[in-house]
């Protein structure tokens, strides 16, 4: 009989696994940018998002906040890495005013991360208290991102078209969800629940609209790329919202019924 604790440790690292994939699926949209040296039309704000994300999560994991919780600090302390290079090379090819809104964004980042971390350190003397502290910042962060993909979804009902939704992200986003959510229930952990069981609600959602209009998608024609957000909810959860550069198919207005 599997105990509990090695029953969630399983999940946390197949977890892992998945939302590492998931933290990746930008590389697409910034080998572009270095091959271009552009980032064109292409924004920084999804990965400075994700990057506050990590760090409130990295910071929740922690032993003096919230005990035996590794694999949060593991996968999001990689998201930190991942999102960091991300933002060092749209930097790098940034026009002057792109860089100095990155900047004083992740000024703003940094001195919130500081009051958080002092606040918790110094005013919370527990780790129910701090735990539930920096909890509550990680769901509430968390949840917003996790409202990206409905302007997608929004799109594919209005359009009664998946082009703009690939089937293979939104599976990988559901099974992010789901796995997770597991870890968080196997020793219960409502701020991992929450935002975790949010990403697999809608990544269910968006399964069901594939299955419901796949077949109403106007035919392939010539391809180009675009911009489409996705979500990740990394380890017992940071999210990661990115942006991922996906080939679809352009089609002639007259096609759609």
């Amino acid at each position: 009989m599997i105990s509990p604790d090695a029953a969630r440790n399983v999940v946390g690292i197949i977890g892992n696994v998945i939302s590492f994939g998931l933290f990746l699926s930008p590389v697409p949209t910034f080998w572009r940018i270095c091959k271009r040296k552009d980032v064109e039309e292409f924004r920084a704000d999804p990965y400075l998002a994700t990057l506050l994300n990590c760090m409130l999560w990295v910071f929740y994991g922690l032993p003096v906040v919230h005990p035996n919780s590794l694999l949060v600090v593991t996968i999001n302390g990689v998201g930190l890495v991942v999102e960091g290079t991300y933002l060092v090379i749209f930097f790098l090819y940034s026009p002057n005013k792109k860089r100095l809104r990155m900047m004083a964004v992740l000024a703003v980042e940094a001195a919130f991360m500081v009051a958080v971390v002092l606040g918790v350190l110094l005013g919370a003397h527990t780790h129910e208290k701090r735990s539930m502290i920096v909890g509550i910042l990680c769901v509430f962060f968390g949840s917003i991102m996790y409202f990206s993909p409905l302007t997608i979804m929004g799109k594919v009902i209005k359009t009664k078209s998946v082009e703009y939704m690939p089937f293979f992200l939104s599976l990988v986003c559901f099974l992010n969800g789901v796995c997770w959510t597991a870890y968080a229930l196997i020793r219960f952990d409502i701020y991992v629940t929450i935002p975790n069981g949010l990403g697999a609600l809608f990544g269910a959602v968006q399964l069901v609209l594939y299955a419901c209009y796949y077949r109403t998608t106007p035919k392939k024609q010539p391809t180009k790329d675009v911009e489409m957000p996705s979500v990740v909810s990394g380890s017992g959860p940071g999210a990661a919202a990115g942006n991922v550069s996906v080939t679809v198919e352009r089609h002639d207005a007259s096609c759609r019924t």
